[in-house]
């Protein structure tokens, strides 16, 4: 008995910090949520709902690598969003392609587009480098609004159902647990990638790109890298939303879209990878909770983002984060 307690006392506080850190117990964490949600998926409207928050952190993981890991903004990505569905969209229903193949394509297309288009732009800094991704996204809608020959226009065009040798992806529980297990795979190399070597070159250009480059950081290889990376995970996301629907239109390409999508990320918290997942939830949760409001939806909406911004300065989860570090440490005391 007295051999067990010596040998089982090391163990719990090294299986504590264990499962601490981030890319072991916060991604424990995450798929225990996601294996017991469809006990409370009602209907199929839940699962829609878990569907789109999924694909949305999809998106928002990608863009917090941008924002707030390398310090770049970014107001065009939603156009990557829907190149990614539209190049998926026309290589499978114009061309014939199987659409697990015309996925992987068009998010190969996107990220070869991010890495041409980036080179030029990541060289501005601040809000002209805001300006030029703004120009950017404005282009991708133009392109797709207006070539309605290649893209149906305005109106939009049909996908087809996603197929993977011979096996259809149909209803919307075997889609929740691929985009659930996409969600998964995206959190799993966000946190790989700022970990590693790569994340914290990330990290010292953000706190300052003069002394990084100083210490013999590549800033503009670092940024293109990043840069293309969260263009891949949007055009991801953007391909698996427009074959889980079965049509895209341009609307998902727009500005406001791009918005959205930057304010899931402050909202949730910047530099946070589960912040950026929660970000998601929140946002995508909240218009579907406020619809009993009616003409006092959009109000409400405007209102709890501001008091979020007050209370939560940094995000809903660097500022919980903060503030259990503080009561850990009044307790010890």
């Amino acid at each position: 008995m007295r051999a067990a307690v010596i040998v089982s006392e090391p163990l719990r506080p090294g299986l504590g910090r264990w499962l601490a850190t981030p890319r072991r117990g916060g991604l424990l964490v995450l798929a225990l949520v996601i294996v017991l949600l469809p006990l409370l998926l009602r209907n199929s409207y839940f699962y829609e709902i878990a569907i789109l928050v999924a694909l949305n952190a999809i998106v928002c993981i990608g863009l917090n690598l941008l924002i707030g890991y390398a310090g770049q903004i970014s107001l065009g990505h939603a156009g990557f969003f829907a190149l990614g569905g539209y190049g998926s969209a026309i290589l499978s229903a114009q061309h014939g392609w199987p659409s697990w193949l015309a996925m992987i394509t068009s998010c190969a297309a996107v990220g070869l587009l991010a890495f041409v288009v980036g080179r030029p732009t990541l060289r501005l800094k601040g809000h002209y480098l805001a300006m030029a991704t703004l120009g950017l996204g404005i282009i991708i809608s133009i392109v797709l609004t207006t070539e309605d020959r290649l893209t149906g226009g305005p109106d939009g065009m049909a996908v087809p159902a996603l197929s993977v040798f011979g096996w259809v992806l149909r209803g919307e529980r075997t889609w929740y647990w691929v985009v659930a297990a996409a969600l998964l795979l995206a959190v799993w190399l966000a946190l790989n990638l700022i970990e590693s070597p790569t994340g914290r070159a990330l990290r010292a250009l953000h706190g300052s790109e003069i002394a990084a480059q100083t210490l013999g950081v590549d800033s503009a290889r670092f940024k293109l890298r990043v840069f293309v990376i969260s263009a891949v995970f949007a055009a991801v996301a953007g391909a698996l939303t427009a074959h889980y629907a079965g049509f895209i239109t341009p609307a998902k390409s727009t500005f406001m879209h791009s918005v959205e999508l930057v304010i899931m990320v402050v909202f949730g918290g910047m530099a946070s990878i589960f912040g950026a997942v929660v970000g998601a939830l929140v946002l995508t949760l909240l218009p579907q909770l406020l619809t009993v409001l009616e003409d006092y939806e959009t109000m409400v909406f405007g209102a709890v983002l501001i008091a979020t911004m007050i209370f939560f300065p940094q995000g809903i989860v660097p500022t919980l984060a903060r503030w259990l570090a503080s009561l850990k440490q009044g307790l010890r005391r």
